[in-house]
């Protein structure tokens, strides 16, 4: 385990990654009485994957959207991710995917990987923003090709990063808010 420099300021991240595609994501929604929303559906299984990496105590984001997810787009968005966050040190949580885990998995100098334990999705904040973009984005639509998909979904994160104190109130759990990030 590689040894962080002294009074060094660490950033919390949290890691997860979502599949995003052409089949149809039905929701409830509200519509004035006596009329009946009419949703349209399809099943076309074609997917994307949102990655994305949230600091829940200031609210910052950072995400990628890619075309399938392994051990080197992982690798590339970490180096994305490390790049984001360069004057940091970054301690990133994650669950125990494959691809976190894989021997070819490159994980820059400044980031430090601790897994979450399994079958715990409460535990991982971004769970929350998968959640948003899904109800506000992608749910109730036909999409007409799945770059329809990657567009609408680009939107969504490019919302949420303009909009910070969102992702905070989304994911800085009350636990979070007692850590202090500087080791001694």
């Amino acid at each position: 385990m590689r040894q962080l420099p002294s009074g060094a300021r660490l950033r919390l991240l949290f890691q997860d990654e979502a599949r995003f595609g052409c089949i149809s994501d039905q929701r409830r929604c509200w519509a004035p009485w006596p009329l009946r929303p009419i949703v349209g559906q399809q099943i076309v299984r074609q997917f994307v994957y949102g990655l994305a990496a949230v600091s829940p105590l200031d609210g910052q984001l950072c995400s990628l959207v890619l075309p399938w997810v392994d051990a080197q787009t992982m690798s590339m968005f970490l180096a994305h991710t490390a790049a984001h966050f360069r004057q940091q040190h970054c301690l990133m949580l994650l669950d125990g995917a494959g691809w976190h885990t894989a021997a070819g998995l490159q994980v820059p100098p400044t980031m430090h990987l601790l897994r979450l334990p399994p079958y715990s999705p409460e535990l991982n904040p971004v769970e929350h923003l998968w959640d948003h973009l899904r109800e506000n984005y992608i749910s109730n639509r036909v999409f007409g090709s799945l770059s329809a998909v990657v567009n609408q979904l680009c939107v969504g994160l490019r919302n949420l990063h303009r909009q910070p104190e969102l992702v905070q109130s989304m994911t800085c759990f009350d636990w979070l808010k007692t850590l202090s990030l500087t080791l001694n």
